[in-house]
């Protein structure tokens, strides 16, 4: 029998598809122990300002499919200040919640550690497009994201051939540039350029060029919106070649949205029961993740250092496949 008889779980940060289905898991599990569980509305800012809405089996039966977040979410910078931490802590401990889930990415989970060390039980669940948790193989939201932007390109292929044209293309990922080099690899697109590894628009210039010699019809370049070469500078450099027509088309938010894939609403579940396991044993501090094919309990403080998901083997994988 679990000793926490109330819990809340916030989203935060940018959303991801897939959270939903952690929220539903993580609402599914506490009931088998018997806990209440308090949703927290619009993350963190709502947690400061005392937003709760209870939770339970009926209210979340719905939202499996659904992408987005049905709390809410916001970023709150305020919440890094030391007495900001220490008003929510009592807050908490005021409405009885014995732990608190935290569903988002790196940002997120900097919070999760703060209130961690604070001595309050927190755990988090490792959620983001940009898969920029250290040790987690893959996070919540990641493989819509990559399937997303996989059909856009494809279509977009479409066109490109038709015109002979060049297209440079951003996708999300901040400063990971994770999803556009998995982009470029899945859908055979030019030259990937991230914020990993410097690209100058000279490069991109002659690869084009010697992409059509080839007699390619068309050319994409991948670029990520962290990368130090901007898609719109390279745009304007490559639009001063009269020899091809250049087009930028910016994926952006669209990203984030729709109803999550099979893989990211069977690793938000796992991954929500799991957290609600780890608050009943008591181990906090950790954020719940899959490392190693294997659904682990991973250090804060790990998982939220900088961490390298794309490597020089991956990148060398991606010139290999989109020549």
């Amino acid at each position: 029998m679990a000793t926490i008889q109330r819990i809340a779980v916030l989203t935060s940060g940018g959303d991801a598809p897939g959270m939903n289905a952690a929220l539903r898991a993580v609402v599914r599990s506490a009931s088998v122990y018997g806990i209440e569980v308090m949703g927290v509305q619009d993350g963190y800012a709502g947690l400061a300002a005392g937003r709760w809405q209870q939770l339970d089996n009926r209210g979340v039966g719905h939202i499996l499919e659904r992408g987005g977040t049905m709390l809410g979410s916001a970023r709150f910078p305020g919440f890094r200040e030391r007495d900001v931490q220490q008003a929510v802590v009592k807050q908490l401990e005021e409405a009885s919640i014995g732990g608190l889930i935290v569903i988002g990415g790196n940002g997120s989970q900097q919070g999760t550690l703060a209130l961690h060390r604070l001595g309050f039980p927190a755990v988090g669940i490792a959620s983001t497009i940009d898969n920029d948790l250290g040790e987690t193989e893959i996070t919540i939201g990641v493989d819509t994201a990559l399937n997303t932007s996989m059909a856009y390109v494809d279509r977009l292929r479409d066109t490109a051939t038709s015109h002979r044209r060049t297209f440079v293309v951003e996708v999300m990922g901040r400063d990971s540039g994770y999803i556009a080099v998995m982009t470029a690899i899945a859908t055979g697109g030019g030259l990937v350029i991230v914020p990993e590894r410097s690209t100058t628009p000279e490069e991109v210039a002659h690869d084009i060029d010697e992409s059509f010699a080839r007699g390619k019809s068309h050319y994409i370049a991948i670029v990520a919106e962290g990368a130090q070469l901007r898609a719109q500078d390279l745009t304007t450099y490559l639009s001063k070649n009269p020899s091809y027509e250049t087009r930028l088309s910016v994926l952006g938010h669209v990203q984030r949205g729709g109803s999550p894939t099979v893989a990211d609403r069977a690793l938000a579940s796992q991954l929500g029961v799991a957290a609600v396991g780890a608050l009943v044993a008591g181990d906090c501090g950790k954020v719940i993740g899959r490392a190693k094919g294997e659904i682990r309990r991973i250090p804060l403080e790990v998982a939220v250092k900088p961490c390298q998901k794309v490597t020089p083997e991956l990148l060398e994988l991606a010139d290999i496949l989109v020549q």
